[in-house]
């Protein structure tokens, strides 16, 4: 089969190589369309150490060609879990997969979709309802790491939510709190295009990052701040906004993967706020059917939010895309058909 291999760091190109056999319990998944994102950016860079050769990609949507389990037949439409889990460690045993001890990810601990065929255990891959189409789904497996973060969230019916950031996973929180039941959605960032996106999705306001967005969000909430503060951008100085943005006994979801190892934050206002926060590492299992059923249903859309479109084998271009970050520029979506 032809696949996209990271030969070091920053060194790729396409290859031949042999197609993976699905044994007991795996799928063989022809790889139709496959998604980009800041993790294949930084495992490409060297920010992320991997063992080369590698076939990156976890964002994966494709067709079942051979099935070792039951379940999964020929022909399938799939969505893959890249999150690999042993089912036997404490926190496996906890059911806490997604921080399993021995965990391992799919296109970076083994070879993943930016090639023909990639494997994967029969239990993550999700039959896709005839409503999604193979085009957007890998954005099926980015939604469901949001999805994972506000399930760890409470959040009643109409309280307020702010979306601090406006990528792809902002554009997706965004959607998630609305069906959720949040009253008030305000979107934060620099961006005008990403703005006006989240409005398009279902933002009552979407307002400028930077100096005034504070004093925005307090007026926008009469004066007590957010209910709920979501944390998309992954850049300290916008924790501190997140911190100054929420309500007394507000909460924080800390989405964004903050690489700083420090910072100035307002720790006195953290703790005087009596602030909850929290993050979402990944997806579990069960993130997914209910991720598809809000896609399925309309409630969260996706096809918006895939900008540009483009052949796998220009794969290091849209690599490059993703770390230039231009605004009008969401999601990369690689067509292998």
């Amino acid at each position: 089969m032809q696949a996209m291999v990271l030969r070091s760091p920053g060194q790729m190109g396409r290859e031949e190589m042999a197609r993976p056999v699905a044994r007991a319990g795996e799928a063989l998944v022809r790889v139709t369309h496959t998604g980009v994102c800041g993790t294949d950016l930084k495992i490409y860079n060297g920010a992320i150490r991997v063992e080369c050769p590698l076939v990156m990609g976890h964002e994966v949507a494709g067709e079942v060609v051979e099935s070792g389990a039951s379940g999964l037949a020929r022909g399938d439409r799939v969505i893959v879990d890249p999150v690999l889990f042993c089912g036997r460690c404490f926190h496996c045993r906890k059911a806490q997969t997604n921080l399993c001890s021995n965990g391992k990810l799919i296109g970076r601990d083994s070879d993943g979709g930016f090639a023909e065929y990639v494997v994967a255990p029969a239990t993550h891959a999700f039959r896709l309802p005839d409503a999604i189409d193979l085009r957007t789904a890998p954005l099926v497996q980015v939604a469901a790491t949001c999805l994972h973060g506000q399930r760890r969230t409470p959040l009643f019916a109409g309280e307020s939510v702010v979306v601090l950031g406006l990528g792809v996973s902002g554009q997706l929180h965004v959607q998630i709190a609305r069906a959720r039941g949040a009253g008030l959605v305000i979107g934060v960032s620099r961006g005008p295009f990403k703005r006006e996106m989240a409005r398009a999705l279902g933002a009552d306001l979407a307002i400028e990052s930077g100096e005034g967005a504070v004093a925005k969000v307090l007026e926008a909430t009469g004066g007590r701040g957010a209910d709920v503060v979501i944390e998309s951008t992954g850049v300290m100085p916008a924790v501190a906004e997140a911190i100054r943005m929420a309500r007394f006994g507000g909460q924080l979801l800390l989405f964004g993967i903050i690489s700083a190892r420090e910072g100035a934050l307002p720790f006195y206002d953290l703790y005087f706020k009596e602030l909850t926060v929290r993050n979402g590492r990944a997806a579990k299992a069960e993130d997914f059917p209910e991720m598809l059923g809000l896609v399925e249903r309309g409630a969260v859309r996706l096809e918006p939010l895939v900008t540009h479109r483009m052949p796998l084998g220009e794969l290091e271009s849209a690599i490059g895309m993703v770390e230039d970050g231009a605004d009008g520029r969401l999601k990369i979506i690689l067509d292998h058909t």
